[in-house]
């Protein structure tokens, strides 16, 4: 699979083997629930850490989870199993991030940061965001993390850094706007684990010991299925970083494995495109450009029955 950069299990520039990328999951899984049927599908997810999985499983789906990295598919069969959140690369760069942002910015200290996360009233919230956390400074740091030229795009890998859109800080911005000017604080724990690193204390912990888990990749898993083995498959973003080849693979891969009337979850960092961004309006996570749920045989236009193009996401 040296078609995708995933393959090699990390998610900045530097050498070695795989590494833990996910301590925790950031997809509002609320997007699947509402898209699957109310209980029994067979779903094949990204394991990733674990989250996912444990939503659908706990709302009676029968779940697979795959993932390519070893390192991060035997941490989601622990945290699975019961064992304690730990940080990924993902949440070591965030919690740099955060830092800065707390030395620098009074709104971005505790318990002034926790204050906002507790809200329940999206009205106060925006007027608190705007008037407490997106502020000039904010502006100016995300700018000079966030850019092309900053030190995300110098950190991560180029096949991920081609997906990050140009004025990063601006996108990331107006998305952490939508999600606070659209959903209680108080009950995201999406957003708690990216402005503070931690947990809503309502969040349940991802106990689900009846995923089953499968090392590899989630294409060449698809391929193997017998035909029509899959109610729904839910594929976090992993066409962000691989060419249009590996997308080909992908859409083929899909409606081989996926039964006529299935369900399809694509997300991505990308802006949206002509299509528009889809689920991710409604999206509670704050980080998708682009959330695509797509029903196989099913397409108003009568041309196809399923699109996963990355210039499409």
């Amino acid at each position: 699979m040296s078609s995708t950069p995933w393959a090699q299990g990390r998610i900045t520039g530097t050498t070695g083997g795989p590494r833990l990328l996910f301590g925790r999951m950031y997809e509002d899984w609320g997007i699947e629930l509402r898209a699957l049927p109310t209980s029994g599908a067979r779903v094949l997810c990204i394991a990733s850490a674990g989250d996912t999985a444990a939503a659908l499983h706990r709302a009676g789906h029968d779940v697979t989870a795959v993932d390519l990295n070893p390192v991060q598919l035997a941490y989601a069969q622990r945290r699975l199993a019961g064992g304690e959140t730990v940080e990924g690369s993902a949440e070591r760069l965030m919690r740099l991030g955060r830092g800065a942002a707390a030395a620098l910015l009074p709104g971005w200290r505790e318990p002034a940061l926790r204050t906002f996360l507790t809200l329940d009233d999206p009205a106060e919230q925006v007027r608190r965001w705007r008037a407490d956390l997106d502020t000039p400074g904010l502006r100016r740091l995300m700018r000079l993390a966030l850019r092309p030229s900053g030190a995300l795009a110098v950190t991560v890998r180029p096949s991920f850094a081609a997906v990050i859109p140009a004025r990063f800080d601006v996108v990331l911005r107006r998305r952490l706007e939508r999600a606070v000017t659209g959903h209680p604080n108080a009950r995201n724990p999406w957003l708690w684990r990216l402005l503070a690193g931690t947990e809503n204390p309502r969040t349940e912990p991802p106990l689900a010991p009846g995923v089953r888990l499968a090392e590899g990749d989630v294409v060449d898993l698809m391929e193997r299925a017998p035909r029509g083995s899959y109610d729904a498959v839910t594929l976090s973003n992993v066409l962000d970083g691989p060419g249009p080849a590996f997308a080909h693979r992908l859409r083929a891969a899909v409606r081989h494995a996926v039964r006529p009337g299935g369900v399809v979850v694509l997300r991505s960092f990308r802006e949206p495109g002509p299509a528009g961004a889809g689920w991710a309006a409604q999206d509670r996570s704050a980080l998708w450009g682009v959330v695509r749920v797509v029903r196989l045989g099913v397409d108003p236009a009568g041309t196809d029955d399923v699109r996963i193009e990355p210039c499409d996401i």
